[in-house]
């Protein structure tokens, strides 16, 4: 089973790779947000997340969900959620 915090570093690496991001995954603090003065990410970049956690993780992220907002909040929120719906 992993843990949170090894699913966070696990995740943090996926949104590197998946976006190329110049960042390394551990300067990627789990509390900041992944969309604008945080991270700096963009619509484009959370389709490409979620393509990516749908890959890895066995479940669909749907753009229409009224939860996204929190869902993709931060990288620690991000990995609770998949902890929680994740198949593989």
């Amino acid at each position: 089973m992993t843990t949170t915090l090894s699913l966070e570093a696990e995740l943090a690496r996926l949104i590197v790779d998946a976006l190329h991001l110049e960042t390394a995954p551990e300067e990627i603090d789990p509390e900041a947000p992944l969309f604008g003065e945080g991270l700096g990410l963009d619509s484009i970049d959370a389709l490409e997340i979620a393509l990516a956690v749908s890959k890895r993780y066995g479940f669909q992220l749907r753009s229409d969900d009224e939860r996204n907002h929190r869902i993709f909040g931060s990288l620690r929120a991000l990995s609770a959620h998949i902890e929680t719906h994740r198949t593989g």
